[in-house]
């Protein structure tokens, strides 16, 4: 079965421009030497986008929008993080197609300077014209954005409310779509990947490529996700809920089970935003091998989780590995302070 066969009844709206690349990181391989055991390391470029920066909540995106379009919204609201790549996605996507955009943020991490609070993906999301709402921590933000929805349509709007990350049901199919991508381009490399390593935040990416494995008749487990939100078991048990649920909408009778899914919280460290030693190694060692950008929040922990697996022997020496590069590289901006720390 194909992508277009499971996914053409729901709405879309393009954002991207055809497949992003894969690409082998030979020289990050050479400066690893002995310490990658013969693994071949590869990366999936969804950094590489046309719009906003780049990164995978626009997979979530088209879909979220051409929902919000097809139930006649004017505006969408979208709710993150101070840093979120979502709302940063969001707001520069709104502004393509000529949708106003409001972004409540949560302060979700404890970091309170200025280069945090201002910059980053701060500056962008101002860049492309949204509304900015940014709310304390323990706020509810479900809450803050429904109160919005309400005034807006007192005003003769309508409002298309787009939750954490984007991941829900609709937002997941960014990445069931994803994973059919993957898939053509393993074939047309002659490449089977081993792994694909990949963040997992509030699940939606993990929910949409899982699913998809499960349709193809692949084995989920062989997606190696290093946890960046909750703990391990918390995020098992919500990610399997987002796969089955996935599932049940494109009207598929498999299921997955815990046991299914491979999550990591080794990466994890104090938490969601927290910069690790880690993560910040692995940030330095891909910019410093092959000159490109991993941000600090998801793809710097989850690559310091994959050279862990495969010094720890998860990943067998010898495999393929992909590894998923979602992007959120102006993130980087707001972790100076820990990026430069000795």
């Amino acid at each position: 079965m194909t992508a277009t066969d499971l996914l053409n009844r729901f709405p879309r709206v393009r954002l991207m421009q055809g497949s992003t690349p894969v690409q082998r990181l030979a020289r990050l391989e050479h400066m690893l030497g002995d310490r990658r055991k013969g693994v071949s390391i590869w990366a999936k470029r969804d950094d590489l986008m046309e719009l906003g920066g780049g990164g995978n909540k626009l997979r979530k995106l088209e879909f979220l929008i051409g929902q919000a379009k097809s139930e006649g919204c004017n505006t969408i609201i979208a709710i993150g993080g101070v840093q979120s790549n979502f709302a940063r996605l969001a707001a520069a996507a709104c502004a393509r197609i000529g949708l106003s955009c409001e972004l409540v943020l949560v302060q979700m991490v404890p970091r309170e300077s200025e280069i945090y609070q201002a910059n980053g993906n701060v500056l962008l999301d101002q860049l492309f014209g949204a509304r900015l709402d940014i709310l304390a921590e323990g706020d509810d933000a479900g809450a803050f954005a429904a109160c919005r929805a309400s005034e807006i349509a007192s005003s003769g709007g309508k409002a298309f409310v787009a939750t954490l990350g984007g991941s829900t049901l609709i937002g997941c199919l960014g990445y069931v779509d994803g994973a059919f991508e993957i898939a053509m381009q393993s074939a047309e490399m002659g490449m089977a990947f081993d792994h694909i390593v990949i963040p997992n935040g509030s699940g939606g990416m993990h929910a949409g490529l899982a699913a998809a494995t499960v349709i193809a008749g692949g084995d989920p487990s062989r997606i190696l996700a290093h946890t960046v939100l909750s703990p391990a078991d918390a995020c098992v048990l919500a990610t399997v809920d987002k796969v089955n649920s996935v599932l049940q909408m494109l009207s598929r009778n498999e299921r997955v089970e815990p046991k299914d899914l491979t999550i990591s919280g080794g990466q994890l460290g104090g938490g969601y935003g927290m910069p690790t030693p880690d993560m910040v190694e692995a940030v330095k060692i891909v910019g410093r091998s092959e000159g490109l950008l991993l941000d600090p929040v998801y793809g710097g922990k989850a690559f310091a989780g994959m050279l862990a697996d495969i010094e720890a022997g998860v990943i067998a020496a010898g495999s393929n590995v992909l590894f998923l590069m979602t992007g959120g590289s102006p993130g980087l901006y707001a972790y100076a302070d820990a990026l430069n720390s000795k």
